[in-house]
C-alpha cells in the first residue's frame, strides 16, 4: 500500500511486517493515534463534509463532535460555530493553509493539509487545531499598547491642528467634521486668487472663514477690508467703494477720498450681504473684477488695483439671478469657488465647545467665576440654534451674567428649551434603542474600513465570533 506520504508508507512497511495483522488492526492503530493526539484534529472529505473529529478538538474548542461531523463546513461558519473554515480554504487552494480561526471565543491555529488520491485529486482535508490563546492575549497586549501609542500621537497632532486653528481664528472652535471640511478646503483656495463666494445662514461664522482665507494667503501682510453691503445706503455705497474726487458731490470732502477697494490694494476687500447690492451698482462692480480697476465717483481716470475679493451672502443668489434682481455675469465672476458653511444644529459636535469658549470669555470679561452644571449640555446640544454662532454666544453672555449661582443648572434655562413631560418618557424608553444605534454605527464605520469581520473585530477588540452574533443580532449583512 503506498500513500505518496514518505513517512507513512515507511510506517504502513513496519507495521505490515507483523505477522497477522489485519486491515482492521491498521485502522485500530490509527484511530488511536488520531484520539490520542494532544492537538484537535478536524478530518473533512473532498466536500468539505465533517467525517473525524477527536477529543482534542473538542477539548480545545469546546465544540462537541455532533455539532461537525455529517455537516459541510460553510453551514459550521454560518451557524457562527467557527469564525471561518481552513476547510473551505484548501479545498478552494488545493494546497496547505493556516488561519487564526475564532471558535466559541478562543483563538486557535489552524492548519488544514489536504489528502490527494493516485490521480491527484482531493479526497480529505486534514485540520490541526492549537489554541493560541496565551499567545494572542500577549499579541492583544502589544496591539492595544500600539493603538494607545497611535490614539496619544493622533490626539497630540489633532490638538496641533486645533491650537493651529484657533490660532488663525481668534479663539473660534472649529471640530466637528463638517467645518473641517470647510476649513481644509479654505486653506486649498487661501493661496490663489480665485473668487470665493461663501454662503450660509446668518451668524454661522462666515467672517470668520474670510479671516481664514486672507490669513492664509500670500497677502495676509496687506489690509482685509470688510464691507458690510446691505449696511450702508445704496446712494453711499458707490463713493465708499471706488472713492471720489474733490467736489464730486455736494458735501464731498474738499480734498476727495479713497474708496475701501484702493484701501485695500495688495490685500483682500470682503464683500458681506452682496445680494444687498443694488443692480446698477453690480455693473460696476462686475468692471472691477473684470478689468481690476477703479474710477473713482467724479474722476476722469482709472485706477488700477491688485486686489481679493472675497464675497458672502445668507440668501439664494441663483434664485435671485433667475428673477433679475442679481446680475447673472457678476454672480458667475464672484462663485468661482463657493464655500458653504453648515449651521450649528448640522454640526453639533462645536456646541459644547463653543459654549465653554464662550462662556470662558464672558467670565474674562466680567470677572465672573460661572461655570456649567453637565446635566445642561444636552440640552444645549439638542436645541436648534435659528440664529446660529451668533445666538449661542448671545445666548451663553445672557445666563451667565443673569444666573445668581456661580453654576448654571438646568433651571436657568427658558422654557422653549427644555423637553416636555410627554418627551422625557419616550426618551427614556429609547435607550436600548439608542445603545444599539450607537453599536450599530461603529460596527458599520469599521467593517467598511477593516472590509472583513476578522480584521474588524481586531480593531474593536473583541472576538470575531462575538463580532458575527452581534452583528447578527443588530441586523447587519456580513
Amino acid at each position: 500500500m503506498k500513500t505518496g506520504h514518505p513517512n507513512a508508507d515507511f510506517f504502513l512497511s513496519e507495521i505490515t511486517k507483523l505477522d497477522s495483522v489485519t486491515k482492521n488492526d491498521i485502522e485500530n492503530i490509527l484511530v488511536s493515534i488520531f484520539q490520542s493526539s494532544y492537538d484537535g484534529i478536524y478530518v473533512a472529505d473532498k466536500h468539505g463534509v465533517g467525517i473525524m473529529v477527536n477529543a482534542a478538538y473538542s477539548r480545545t474548542t469546546g465544540v462537541k463532535s455532533e455539532e461537525l461531523l455529517g455537516k459541510n463546513m460553510t453551514t459550521v461558519v454560518k451557524e457562527g460555530i467557527v469564525s471561518e473554515s481552513v476547510t473551505v480554504k484548501v479545498l478552494e487552494k488545493k494546497t496547505p493553509q493556516t488561519i487564526i480561526q475564532s471558535v466559541r471565543g478562543k483563538e486557535l491555529l489552524v492548519t488544514g493539509s489536504p489528502v490527494f488520491d493516485r490521480n491527484g485529486e482531493i479526497i480529505y482535508v486534514v485540520t490541526n487545531v492549537r489554541d493560541i490563546s496565551e499567545l494572542n492575549a500577549i499579541k492583544t497586549e502589544l496591539y492595544q499598547s500600539k493603538k494607545m501609542t497611535e490614539s496619544y500621537m493622533n490626539e497630540i497632532e489633532e490638538l496641533r491642528k486645533r491650537e493651529l486653528i484657533h490660532m488663525h481664528l481668534d479663539g473660534i472652535v472649529a471640530q466637528s467634521q463638517e467645518i473641517m471640511r470647510v476649513f481644509h478646503l479654505a486653506r486649498k483656495v487661501a493661496k490663489v486668487d480665485s473668487g470665493v463666494l461663501i454662503l450660509g445662514e446668518s451668524g454661522v461664522g462666515k467672517e470668520v472663514i474670510v479671516n481664514y482665507l486672507h490669513q492664509e494667503s500670500d497677502r495676509a501682510a496687506k489690509p482685509l477690508i470688510k464691507v458690510n453691503c446691505g449696511a450702508i445706503p445704496s446712494h453711499l455705497l458707490e463713493s465708499e467703494l471706488f472713492g471720489y474726487e474733490k467736489g464730486a458731490f455736494t458735501g464731498a470732502n474738499s480734498q476727495g477720498k479713497k474708496g475701501l477697494f484702493e484701501l485695500a490694494n495688495g490685500g483682500t476687500i470682503f464683500l458681506d450681504e452682496i445680494g444687498d447690492m443694488p443692480i446698477d451698482l453690480q455693473v460696476k462692480l462686475l468692471r472691477v473684477l473684470q478689468e481690476f480697476e477703479i474710477m473713482r465717483v467724479g474722476g476722469t481716470k482709472s485706477i488700477k488695483i491688485d486686489v481679493r475679493v472675497i464675497s458672502a451672502t445668507h440668501m439664494n443668489l441663483e434664485e435671485m439671478v433667475d428673477k433679475n434682481d442679481f446680475r447673472r455675469d457678476l454672480y458667475y465672476r464672484l462663485n468661482i469657488v463657493p464655500i458653504k458653511v453648515p449651521p450649528l444644529r448640522e454640526r453639533k459636535v462645536d456646541i459644547v465647545p463653543l459654549a465653554y469658549y464662550f462662556l470662558n470669555k464672558t467670565n474674562k470679561k466680567t470677572l465672573l467665576s460661572k461655570r456649567f452644571h453637565p446635566e445642561i449640555l444636552q440640552y444645549l446640544e439638542e436645541y436648534r440654534w435659528p440664529g446660529n454662532i451668533r445666538e449661542l454666544e448671545n445666548f451663553i453672555e445672557r445666563l451667565a451674567v443673569t444666573t445668581d449661582q456661580d453654576e448654571i443648572t438646568i433651571k436657568d434655562l427658558p422654557p422653549y428649551m427644555l423637553p416636555s413631560r410627554d418627551s422625557k418618557k419616550s426618551e427614556g424608553g429609547k435607550l436600548k434603542e439608542t445603545l444599539a444605534n450607537v453599536e450599530r454605527k461603529i460596527i458599520k464605520e469599521q467593517m467598511e474600513v477593516s472590509k472583513t469581520t476578522r480584521r474588524a473585530a481586531e480593531a474593536l477588540g473583541i472576538s470575531q465570533s462575538a463580532l458575527v452574533k452581534k452583528m447578527q443580532k443588530l441586523g447587519l449583512t456580513m
